[in-house]
């Protein structure tokens, strides 16, 4: 019986698919069983060439070795036999899944906040696309509908596969309690949640406009690097564009 022989990718740095099926694959595999958690393959190439591989040496270094595996998916090795040709993985998400895009979750019902976020954002890819491995574009909510948003949504997939979700969670109203409780746009919040399910924690910024007339706390969970405040203009210049640069850092982009 004919192999098949399955091409992988090695995830070195960060690479979105379409991007990384363009280059020479890394490795071929023929696949001898597929588990819900993992994977058991033969390599198909001369023992000496992977040795010498730049992946295989940071293997031995105990650094976590990567694959986008063809029809399967994100893999990570678990373990590897020279002599034998076997090789086992464990089944794993990986950034490649991930679209070079920065999602913004705006609100209309305090329209300023949000227009500046985006007169910033747009600026600032303009700067950093000049120094970006890969083009970063900028993709946003949209607010045509008064319906239910859906989570099975195209809007949900692009959260889902951004880089970067940045929400403006400034107050539209105030809770009167003890303390007071400030309250975001209900759309946002809807976002932010699905955002936080499955997002890390370190591809988040949340984004709060001081209003005068509301107080109270920051209304989600999340480390203060990751919560800006900002009172106008001159302060978002100043804290936005340094977070999404270090966000930025863990894909190598720049």
């Amino acid at each position: 019986m004919a192999i098949i022989a399955l091409k992988a990718w090695y995830l070195q740095e960060y690479e979105p698919i379409r991007e990384l099926e363009k280059r020479p694959h890394d490795l071929r595999l023929s696949k001898n069983s597929l588990l819900k958690s993992g994977l058991r393959a033969d390599f198909l190439e001369d023992s000496q060439d992977v040795k010498q591989s730049a992946w295989f040496q940071s293997y031995l270094e105990g650094e976590a070795v990567e694959f986008y595996i063809e029809g399967s998916g994100g893999y990570a090795i678990s373990n590897i036999d020279l002599i034998s040709h076997e090789i086992y993985f464990t089944k794993q998400e990986v950034m490649a899944h991930l679209e070079p895009t920065i999602f913004l979750c705006y609100q209309t019902e305090f329209a300023e906040s949000s227009e500046l976020l985006r007169q910033e954002l747009t600026t600032m890819l303009e700067q950093i696309n000049r120094r970006s491995r890969l083009p970063l574009t900028l993709e946003e909510s949209h607010r045509l509908s008064e319906g239910a948003t859906r989570l099975n949504s195209t809007l949900m997939q692009k959260i889902r596969r951004s880089l970067i979700f940045i929400a403006d969670a400034t107050p539209i109203l105030q809770f009167e309690a003890t303390p007071p409780q400030p309250i975001p746009s209900p759309k946002v919040c809807v976002e932010v949640g699905y955002a936080l399910q499955c997002k890390r924690p370190e591809q988040m910024l949340l984004t709060q406009m001081d209003r005068a007339n509301i107080n109270g706390q920051f209304p989600f969970d999340l480390p203060s690097p990751n919560r800006l405040l900002f009172r106008n203009k001159t302060d978002l210049h100043k804290v936005l564009p340094q977070a999404v640069e270090t966000q930025l850092q863990r894909f190598n982009l720049l």
